[in-house]
């Protein structure tokens, strides 16, 4: 298979996800490639992403999405609340095959194409839900089933701590990717939470600042 990503952006991806500890086979890359060109065309028809080139793609969605990697070691199931065009959820799925992954998100055409990235790239041991963490039905069959919970860019941390909470076990962990902007958050005294700790790093050959911020489930 031939690879259509411009060299420039294949050693991005390749050494970005190093910075992480993820070693990229070639078999992987071009599993990326696949879903870089698959976002790219139905982009063109629906509003997936604002972001409009490989590099882009590469850096901001993919590596993004990768660098809560060295966070998932005690973690075997994943919720991935509000994950758009399949971030981060997906590319952990694809360097995390042992993982479980569940995906919501409350739009119906990006929850067609998480289904159709899933199938196309062959993944087994992740879904893709329509809905929302809030649903009654959505809160019934997923409740207490994950040792970890994700979101990424959420807009309010409070209510990611409030919404993550009943489907978290007791010791899960909530994980918050957020960007160079940190908001207050005051639920970790009303829930069932302790606040490990906050990481923040920039994206590999880049200016762009990201945090992750960890909260136990007690």
């Amino acid at each position: 298979m031939s690879l259509s990503m411009e060299r420039e952006n294949r050693e991005l991806l390749v050494k970005g996800a190093s910075h992480f500890g993820i070693r990229l086979e070639e078999k992987m890359v071009e599993a990326f490639d696949l879903y870089l060109r698959e976002l790219l065309k139905w982009n063109e028809k629906i509003n997936l992403t604002a972001l409009r080139t490989e590099k882009g793609i590469v850096l901001k969605h993919f590596l993004d999405s990768l660098s809560v990697f060295p966070h998932l070691s005690k973690i075997s199931s994943l919720l991935d609340i509000g994950s758009g065009a399949g971030f981060p959820g997906i590319p952990l799925k694809m360097v995390c095959p042992y993982l479980d992954v569940t995906l919501i998100d409350s739009v119906r055409k990006k929850v067609d194409f998480q289904k159709h990235i899933i199938r196309t790239l062959g993944l087994k041991g992740i879904t893709a839900s329509h809905g929302r963490a809030q649903d009654t039905q959505v809160l019934e069959a997923l409740r207490g089933r994950f040792d970890g919970v994700i979101a990424r860019a959420f807009s309010n941390l409070d209510t990611l701590l409030l919404l993550g909470s009943p489907f978290l076990k007791k010791g899960g962990t909530l994980l918050a990717m957020k960007g160079e902007e940190m908001e207050s958050f005051s639920r970790t005294g009303k829930l069932p939470y302790q606040f490990q700790r906050m990481v923040q790093f920039s994206l590999p050959f880049s200016s762009i600042k990201r945090s992750v911020l960890l909260f136990e489930k007690l």
